[in-house]
Formats: C-alpha cells, structure tokens, sequence
C-alpha cells in the first residue's frame, strides 16, 4: 500500500531540502478544498493514518500541492506543501513529506487534464488488486468512470520481487502513470489504489464511491454471476452523475467539519 501500512517510518519522515522558489502562492480557496478533501476521505473510510490527496497549483502548472507527513485527517491549510514535478519540496521548511509524493509527480507529469490525485489503501479495493481472472469494474451508476475494467499496476515489473510496494521514485511513479494511463483508476497489487479528477471535489468523489463500488461488487458476486455496466453505460452515467458532485461534498464536509 503507498504511504502505506508497510511504510519504513525513518523513510517516510526523510525530510527534502528546502529550495527556494520564486513563486506565485496558490490559491487561498484551493488549499482549503485540499485540507477539506484529506478531512473528507478520513470521515468517508477511504484513508486512514495513511493515504494522501493532492492537487495540480493553480498557478504553476508544473507544481503540486501535498500535505506534509501526517494523517490525512488532521491536515489543515497549514500543512500543505508545494512540490515540482520531480518530486522535490519548495516550500516544506524542513518538515517532513510523504514517501510516494511521486504518483502524484509522475501523474501530474503524464496528465495535463488532471487537476487532483487521491492515494489510499480503501479496505475494499485492496482484494481486487490481488484476485486473478476478476476485473474491477463499474457495477453501479455511482461508480460508472471506474469504466470496463481497472487496471492494476504490478511494481514486480519495474522493482522485481523483493520491494517493500512503496512508490518511493520517480522510476515507480511513472509506472504507475503508465498504467494509469487515460483511465480514472489504478489498481495497485497488494498496495491500494490511485483516482484522479479534473478537480478536487471530483477526485474526493471518485476515491469514495470507488470504494463503495468495491463493496457492491464483492457483495454481489457472493451471491452469484455480476452484471457489469457497458462502456457506453460507463460513460453515460459518469457524465451525468458527475454535474452532482458539489451535492455529495457539500455534505461530506459539514460532516467532517462536524457540523452536522
């Protein structure tokens, strides 16, 4: 899993060096919906100490925007840290980053339409990243941009046998970019999963009910054969449920915020 509960805790605290950045700061809205977002998928079950959200800059293409090192659920504006695409931190002020800051890097590298990135271990999804011979894939209306079939990144291909799963450079990320490729979901064996969005709330979306999809889809296949959407059926309902976003976080956040 990345950031994940194998994590090697001297690694993962591994402090970047500062470099100075003559940048434009992002925006104020932005880095709220960010610390929103890590509160979000804490309060939905999709991360847990573990896991990390992420966000193109709105200013400079080329940079994103993470939290430090800590649990997704305690992050705050504050806590947000802006990397370029190589991974490196511009402005962490000696506090520590994430370990697998690179499937951000290298999907953001790769994508140019995605906005956002969510990483986690959702306790649903991990079972479809290790069965053989039973593809992911959308079972419901909600879960229609998981599309025909997730694809699931095997690091063995690049790491070989004895890795610890972590995405920990750039070589790793862009593997898993790759695979990514223009799809809405990974699948990582034995280690999580990864979802991308053209926006925050959009990623914070597909991250939820791309676990809840994982719920369905082994529930009803304890029951017997699964009839799966069609790739026009995917298309569809990804686009009409996707106008309903704001919907769903609106109230995600008042939860989190414990407003209600």
């Amino acid at each position: 899993m990345c950031s994940s509960l194998f994590d090697d805790p001297a690694a993962v605290a591994e402090t970047i060096s500062d470099e100075a950045a003559n940048s434009k700061p992002a925006d104020v809205a932005l880095l709220a919906d960010l610390a929103s977002a890590n509160r979000i998928l804490f309060k939905q079950g999709v991360v847990d100490g573990f896991g990390h959200v992420s966000a193109r800059h709105d200013k400079h293409p080329d940079r994103f925007l993470l939290a430090r090192n800590m649990a997704p659920g305690l992050v705050t504006a504050d806590d947000i840290v802006t990397f370029d695409l190589d991974g490196r931190a511009l402005n962490a002020n000696g506090r520590a980053v994430y370990l697998e800051r690179f499937i951000h890097a290298e999907i953001f590298r790769a994508r140019p339409d995605v906005m956002a990135v969510v990483h986690s271990h959702s306790v649903a999804v991990v079972p479809f990243s290790i069965l053989k011979g039973v593809p992911f894939r959308a079972v419901c209306h909600m879960g229609g941009f998981i599309g025909i079939c997730a694809p699931i990144f095997e690091i063995r291909d690049i790491a070989g046998d004895a890795s610890d799963l972590l995405i920990r450079n750039s070589e790793l990320g862009a593997g898993v970019a790759k695979v990514l490729g223009d799809g809405n979901v990974v699948l990582m064996r034995g280690h999580g999963s990864t979802v991308v969005g053209d926006r925050v709330k959009q990623a914070v979306f597909r991250a939820v009910y791309t676990e809840n999809n994982a719920k369905l889809q082994a529930e009803a296949m304890r029951l017997g054969p699964i009839e799966a959407l069609t790739a026009g059926e995917s298309e569809t309902t990804a686009r009409v449920i996707d106008t309903q976003v704001d919907r769903a976080w609106d109230l995600w956040k008042m939860q989190a915020e414990g407003r209600i």
